[in-house]
């Protein structure tokens, strides 16, 4: 049976704005890929994410170069020797995996052999401001259970010791988006631990974090943008205790179904997080997440509209998806 691939580009208005150590946005800018096969149509979204490299324009660009395969039948296993990591990559294999769903009429949860998945606690994110806006916005928030803080400047202290005092009952990630350097990456930590910080993402730029292998980590540090694939983890173990996927980078659901066992079996925490888009990015990743230490799933909570029939959240859980959804 003949393939029709549909790709779009979305705009998604931001609930005010997304500050981390790298500069604000407003929006957030996503690609859809639909692959339609008789009456049954598959649907994934990505992020495209310029500290990678990637626009919108590029992705569309990837996904166009490989329309003739897609359309002829190309398969998921195959994708992953088509493509390489990103978020082109995700985009198809998601609604690869969704349109395999339909057809069948059997949840991607139940192909894998997996138990019917349950709703999870989901941090929720505090952007990167000055000490007592940060302060403000993590109060507004201290009923949820878990929140992700931004940091990432040469003083972090203040800020860390701020959110902290607004809620101190919600259990805090600190996500430094590769803002911390060798000078003060021993203080920070060790204010992190005093101030009893769960975990810490990506402190040093990636490339640059072979410190880490060389201090006393008095906490979870998490791998993130120096992680991306299964290839990466075997030479992060010295100087990481976490990995951070995102189906965004690894390139879908496939490769993140095996870097997540592979994670667990060299002895990584395991932490599925998120770019910021809708419910559609978000489904296959609540899918990953069953079974993860730390579930960072709240890019609809940060947009003024999600997609219809989107996620349910209710206080720190996240649902997984409907049918008309994904999956």
């Amino acid at each position: 049976m003949s393939r029709l691939l549909n790709v779009q580009m979305n705009s998604w208005p931001i609930a005010g704005t997304f500050t981390i150590s790298r500069g604000s946005k407003t929006t957030a800018d996503v690609v859809t890929c639909s692959i339609t096969e008789g009456n049954w149509c598959g649907n994934g979204e990505c992020v495209p994410y310029r500290r990678y490299g990637e626009s919108v324009e590029g992705v569309l660009a990837e996904i166009e170069a490989v329309r003739g395969r897609i359309e002829s039948g190309l398969d998921r296993d195959a994708l992953l020797r088509e493509m390489k990591p990103g978020a082109a990559r995700n985009a198809i294999d998601c609604a690869l995996w969704d349109l395999e769903a339909k057809r069948s009429g059997v949840p991607v949860s139940r192909r894998l052999g997996l138990p019917d998945p349950i709703a999870l606690t989901t941090a929720f994110t505090i952007s990167l401001g000055e000490p007592d806006v940060m302060a403000a916005q993590a109060a507004a928030e201290s009923h949820r259970a878990l929140l992700k803080v931004k940091v990432g400047t040469a003083d972090d202290e203040s800020r860390i010791r701020a959110v902290r005092a607004a809620a101190p009952t919600s259990r805090i990630i600190l996500d430094a988006n590769e803002g911390w350097t060798e000078d003060n990456l021993v203080r920070h930590l060790q204010i992190s631990a005093e101030a009893g910080i769960s975990l810490v993402e990506q402190p040093l730029p990636s490339g640059k974090d072979q410190r880490l292998a060389m201090i006393d980590r008095p906490i979870i540090v998490c791998a993130d943008e120096s992680v991306h694939q299964t290839a990466d983890l075997a030479a992060l173990r010295d100087r990481y205790d976490a990995i951070n996927i995102k189906l965004d980078k690894t390139g879908g659901l496939t490769e993140a179904l095996r870097m997540k066992a592979e994670g667990e079996r060299l002895g990584f925490q395991i932490m599925i997080g998120c770019m910021v888009g809708t419910s559609l990015a978000m489904a296959p990743a609540v899918l990953l997440a069953q079974t993860a230490a730390f579930v960072d799933l709240d890019g609809p909570l940060l947009l003024a509209r999600d997609r219809e029939q989107g996620l349910r959240y209710a206080d720190s859980n996240v649902f997984p998806p409907l049918p008309e959804l994904w999956g």
